[in-house]
C-alpha cells in the first residue's frame, strides 16, 4: 500500500522527467536567434529598399515618357561624364602614388595631405568653390578678361562636370592604389635593375604592370560612385542643360506634374542599378584573371629624380595647391563679399553673409539634424555592422555567404537607387517626410564600411582565445562576445566614426528624401546656390571646408607626432 506521502514525489517525478529526457543539443541556440535578428535587420535595411525599386520600376509602363523625355541622352551623360571621370582620377593618382610613394619628392609627405583634402570636402562644396574661380564671374576668368579680353574657361557644362567629378574621386583611386603599390616586393625592381635597368625602366616595365589589378578595381570603384552623384551635375551642368540621370531623377520628384512620378524614377533607379551590377560583374570577371604576389614585401629603395626633382617638386607642388588652396581662396573671396561681381578691395568687405548663413533658420535646422543623423547612422552601423562581421567571419553556417553579400551589396549600388528605394518605402511603412526614413538611407548605404573595418583584422586571427574560452566553459554566445567582438569593437568605432563623417557630408540621398524641418546641412548649402544666395552659400561651404581642413589638420598632427 502507497502511503499518502509516496504521492507528491511520484507525482514531482512525472513533473520533471520530460525535460530530463531532452536532449541538452537540442535546446535552441542563441547564436540562431542574433542570427535570425541579424537576417531580419538585413532583408529590412537592404533588400526592402532595393526590391521596391525593382518591382515598381518594373510594373509600371513609362519607357515611352522617358524616351520622349531623352532618358537616352541622359544615359549617355551620365555614362560618359562617369566614365571619363574615373578614367582621368586613375591617372592622376596612379601619377600621385608613384611621386609619393616611390621617388624623393621634396615635401612628399606634406603634400600628400595636400593632395587627400578634397577627400575631406563634399562634392557639391567643391563646385560651389570652383564656380567661384572658373564660373562666368569667378577670379579666375574675371582676371583673364581684363587682360586677355574673354574668360579662360567656363566650367558649367559636362566639361566641367567631368573635371570636377575627377578632382573629388582621384584621392580615393589613391588610396586604393598607393595600398597595392606597397605590396609590391622591391626586389623585383632590384632584378630588373641588375638586368641593366634605368630606375625609371624599373618602375615603367615592372611596377606599374603589376598595378593593373588595382587600377581597374579603382576605375570601377570611381566610375560607381561618379555614376550616380548629383551635387556636381546639379550645379555644373544643369546651367548649361547638361543632364544626367541623377538630375533627370530630382527633377521628377520635385516637378508636381509628372503621372506616378514613383515608377518613373524607379525605372531610371534600374538603369542604374543595371550599369552598376555590370561595372562590378566587369570587375569581378577580371578580377578571376589576375595572380596575387605571394611571400614576404621588401621595401623599395626610392627612385632619385636627380636633376629633376626641382623642376618635378615645383611641378607637383603647384598642382597640389592649385586643386586645394585656390578653391578654399574662392569661397573665403565669396563669402566675403555682399554681392556677386563686387570687386575685392578692402572696403567692400564683410561678415554680413556668414553671419546671415549661420543664424539662418534653415542653417540651425540642417545643423541639427545633420548632427543627429549622422550619429544616429554611426552608431546603429557600428553596433550591427559589428554582430555582422563577428558573425560572419568567426561561425560556421551555409547562410554566412548571403548575409556577408547582402550586408555589402549597397557598397555597389548607386546612392541615388537607395534613395528610390527608401522613398517608396517611406509611402508606406508612414516614415514618408521624416527624419527617419533619411536615417535608414544612410544606414543601408553606409554599412557595409562598419563590416569592413571589422572582418580585415577578425580574417587574420586565429580562432584559439575562443577555443579557450569553450573549454573553460564558456557558451557559444558568450566566447564570441567576449573574444572577437570585444576585440574588434575599437574597428567598429573607427567605422562607425567614418559613416558618421561620411553621412554629415551627404547630398545625393538627403536630397531626395528631405521634407520642410528635415533637411540637412547640404540640402541647406544646395538650396541657397539653387536661389541665387551665392554668397551665403559659400559663406556656409566655407564653414563646411573649413571642418574639413581641421580634419586635415589633426591628421597632419598625427602624424608628425609619429
Amino acid at each position: 500500500m502507497t502511503s499518502s506521502a509516496d504521492v507528491p514525489e511520484k507525482l514531482s517525478e512525472s513533473d520533471t522527467a520530460p525535460a530530463v529526457r531532452i536532449p541538452s543539443g537540442r535546446r535552441p541556440d542563441p547564436v540562431t536567434y542574433v542570427r535570425i535578428a541579424l537576417w531580419v535587420f538585413v532583408a529590412a535595411i537592404v533588400v526592402a529598399p532595393l526590391a521596391t525599386v525593382v518591382s515598381l520600376g518594373l510594373g509600371g509602363n513609362h519607357v515611352r515618357q522617358l524616351v520622349d523625355d531623352d532618358i537616352a541622352g541622359a544615359a549617355v551623360n551620365s555614362v560618359v561624364s562617369a566614365g571619363l571621370s574615373a578614367f582621368f582620377a586613375v591617372v592622376l593618382a596612379t601619377v600621385m602614388a608613384l611621386l609619393l610613394d616611390r621617388t624623393d619628392l621634396p615635401g612628399r609627405g606634406v603634400l600628400r595631405l595636400f593632395l587627400l583634402s578634397p577627400l575631406l570636402i563634399p562634392p557639391f562644396v567643391g563646385a560651389i568653390a570652383w564656380t567661384g574661380l572658373l564660373g562666368p564671374s569667378g577670379m579666375v576668368n574675371q582676371f583673364w578678361t581684363e587682360h586677355f579680353g574673354g574668360p579662360l574657361w567656363n566650367i558649367y557644362g559636362g566639361d566641367g562636370v567631368v573635371f570636377l567629378l575627377t578632382v573629388h574621386s582621384y584621392p580615393m583611386a589613391y588610396l586604393i592604389i598607393s595600398a597595392a603599390l606597397r605590396k609590391i616586393p622591391g626586389d623585383l625592381e632590384q632584378v630588373a635593375r641588375i638586368g641593366g635597368a634605368s630606375p625609371g625602366r624599373a618602375l615603367r616595365t615592372v611596377t606599374v604592370p603589376l598595378l593593373r589589378p588595382a587600377l581597374l578595381a579603382a576605375f570601377t570603384l570611381t566610375a560607381v560612385g561618379n555614376l550616380a552623384d548629383f551635387g556636381i551635375p546639379a550645379l555644373i551642368g544643369l546651367p548649361e542643360r547638361y543632364v544626367t540621370l541623377s538630375t533627370m531623377v530630382y527633377r521628377y520628384i520635385q516637378s508636381g506634374t509628372v503621372d506616378r512620378p514613383l515608377e518613373v524614377v524607379s525605372t531610371i533607379g534600374i538603369a542604374l542599378l543595371l550599369l552598376a551590377v555590370l561595372a562590378v560583374a566587369a570587375d569581378r570577371r577580371l578580377a578571376g584573371r589576375r595572380r596575387q604576389l605571394d611571400g614576404p614585401v621588401t621595401a623599395p629603395a626610392l627612385l632619385p629624380l636627380a636633376g629633376a626633382r626641382t623642376l618635378t617638386g615645383a611641378l607637383a607642388w603647384t598642382v597640389g595647391l592649385a586643386l586645394t588652396v585656390l578653391p578654399i581662396l574662392a569661397l573665403a573671396t565669396q563669402a566675403l563679399l555682399p554681392a556677386p561681381g563686387v570687386p575685392f578691395t578692402w572696403e567692400n568687405l564683410t561678415l554680413d553673409s556668414i553671419i546671415a548663413a549661420v543664424t539662418a533658420p534653415g542653417t540651425v535646422v540642417g545643423v541639427q539634424n545633420s548632427l543627429m543623423l549622422a550619429v544616429g547612422a554611426g552608431l546603429v552601423c557600428g553596433v550591427m555592422g559589428l554582430a555582422i562581421g563577428v558573425l560572419t567571419t568567426r561561425t560556421r553556417s551555409r547562410d554566412n555567404a548571403g548575409l556577408d553579400l547582402l550586408a555589402m551589396l549597397p557598397q555597389a549600388v548607386p546612392g541615388l537607387v537607395i534613395a528610390v528605394g527608401w522613398l517608396i518605402v517611406g509611402r508606406y511603412t508612414g516614415l514618408f517626410d521624416t527624419r527617419w526614413v533619411i536615417l535608414c538611407a544612410y544606414i543601408t548605404a553606409f554599412l557595409a564600411i562598419v563590416v569592413q573595418a571589422v572582418r580585415a583584422p577578425l580574417s587574420t586571427t586565429p580562432a584559439a582565445l575562443e577555443e579557450a574560452a569553450r573549454s573553460s566553459g564558456a557558451s557559444r554566445l558568450r566566447s564570441l562576445r567576449d573574444v572577437p567582438w570585444a576585440m574588434t569593437i575599437p574597428a567598429a568605432a573607427t567605422g562607425g566614426v567614418l559613416v558618421a563623417l561620411t553621412a554629415v557630408r551627404e547630398l545625393t540621398m538627403s536630397v531626395l528624401l528631405v521634407a520642410p524641418g528635415t533637411q540637412t546641412l547640404g540640402v541647406s548649402i544646395f538650396n541657397l546656390q539653387q536661389a541665387g544666395d551665392y554668397n551665403a552659400a559659400s559663406a556656409l561651404s566655407l564653414l563646411v571646408a573649413l571642418v574639413g581642413i581641421a580634419g586635415l589638420g589633426v591628421a597632419a598632427g598625427a602624424r608628425t607626432g609619429r
